[in-house]
């Protein structure tokens, strides 16, 4: 039981300093306390974005998601799935995944904050920073792929070079 009572004293202590950060940054977010869950967005250079972060208190980890804004049609699944493999070969942190039965595309970027007693205010800014910067290099390339607008070659190309 007192591991259990460390795992959520230690967890609500992460989302308590992951709101703090993003306080620092007049960053607007909606939190709710209860399911230690904030859920944002950001305007990026093309497409919207929307995430939920979560403490997950049995993994001890802090995880970031957000899913696409659009869906693939069926014929450019394989094409999507592609080019997200060559996406995800470059990354250095977070990686997409597309779900192939419905065509959704989620970004996902996890940190452990296990045996951690306090990570600095500056990681959660530099986590939100990392995966908004990366969703909005990639979500606009990946509509183009869905919409014929670009191939899987050249994105592989452009990946590549």
């Amino acid at each position: 039981m007192e591991k259990q009572d460390t795992r959520e004293r230690r967890a609500k202590a992460v989302f308590k300093e992951f709101c703090a950060a993003l306080d620092e940054i007049d960053w607007k977010y909606e939190k709710d306390e209860s399911n230690l869950t904030i859920s944002s967005g950001a305007q990026g250079d093309d497409l919207p974005m929307k995430f939920r972060i979560r403490i997950l208190v049995e993994k001890e980890v802090i995880s970031f998601s957000s899913w696409m804004p659009f869906v693939i049609p069926e014929d450019k699944r394989v094409d999507l799935a592609l080019a997200i493999c060559a996406a995800n070969y470059g990354l250095c942190q977070g990686s997409f995944d597309m779900d192939l039965s419905d065509g959704s595309i989620l970004f996902r970027l996890t940190d452990c904050y296990t045996d951690c007693e306090g990570l600095s205010r500056e990681l959660y800014r530099e986590m939100v920073g990392i995966a908004t910067h990366t969703i909005d290099d990639y979500n606009d390339k990946f509509f183009a792929i869905s919409k014929g607008m670009m191939t899987v070659q050249e994105f592989i190309k452009r990946e590549n070079s």
